[in-house]
């Protein structure tokens, strides 16, 4: 089977910490996959090394059968769209929702008047109206819910078509109707036969969307458990990963985890510790 994502003992090390420690992961051509684990487990290390932002003190990383190492860094970025608070930060208050969409294909955060093609503004009308964001294309990115940046946000890291698509807790701050309006769009797109890879980073299970195949659960800078998402979310592998006795579960295809003798933990299907 293909591979399309390829870490071998990668270990992260900035300021004398050690952010990961030997990681090995290998994901394959249609796996969808979730990243979860406590704060400070080392996921968003482990994507911004995906995605080529994070250099490896030493091991190796391969991504779409490229070494990160001596990726171009314009061409990777293509390849492989990222979605994350860092990258909402860098984009002025002042600038349109359809500008913010938009100047991803040119891997800009801010308009400089390029002239586009028509190919590229109908993809970002497109895109815009799959996330239900097409009403808010005139509006100024400052003046957006928590819930309509993150769905902007989608929208732009699809702009590019790119072959793999990180979001990095892309529910954080949401509250419970964002949440799953941003759960049900995930659905979607994981859903979609021509999709790109996701990789999902939360530490919340229940924003786990139908649709995702595989998992990896973090704890310290090492990965505890990976792989098919019934095997991998386990309260077994969420208890080591958290410091704390959990039982995980299924119901009508949501996931769900709580601390053992917690109320409602014994409903659905189990994965129990």
């Amino acid at each position: 089977m293909e591979s399309v994502v390829e870490l071998r003992d990668v270990t992260v090390e900035r300021g004398g910490a050690r952010l990961l420690n030997a990681v090995s992961l290998r994901t394959h051509v249609g796996e969808h996959w979730v990243v979860v684990g406590p704060n400070g487990a080392g996921k968003t290390t482990l994507v911004r090394v995906v995605a080529g932002r994070e250099a490896p003190t030493s091991g190796t990383a391969r991504v779409l059968g490229t070494d990160v190492a001596a990726a171009d860094p314009a061409e990777l970025a293509s390849r492989v769209g990222f979605s994350s608070q860092s990258v909402a930060s860098r984009i002025p208050g002042s600038e349109r929702v359809r500008s913010v969409v938009l100047t991803a294909a040119w891997g800009q955060s801010v308009s400089y008047r390029e002239d586009y093609e028509t190919q590229d503004t109908g993809r970002a009308e497109d895109l815009m109206a799959v996330f239900g964001v097409s009403a808010l294309a005139a509006r100024r990115f400052s003046t957006l819910s928590e819930g309509e940046r993150q769905r902007v946000l989608l929208a732009r890291a699809l702009m590019a078509d790119p072959e793999i698509l990180i979001l990095d807790e892309p529910t954080a701050g949401l509250d419970l109707g964002a949440r799953e309006l941003l759960v049900g769009a995930l659905a979607e797109i994981a859903g979609h036969p021509g999709s790109p890879q996701l990789i999902l980073v939360t530490h919340q299970i229940e924003e786990i969307a139908p649709g995702f195949t595989h998992a990896a659960v973090m704890s310290g800078g090492r990965i505890v458990a990976a792989g098919p998402l019934e095997e991998t979310i386990t309260g077994v592998a969420l208890s080591r990963a958290f410091d704390l006795p959990l039982t995980a579960g299924v119901t009508d295809g949501r996931w769900w985890a709580h601390g053992v003798g917690a109320p409602g933990s014994g409903s659905g299907s189990r994965h129990g510790a």
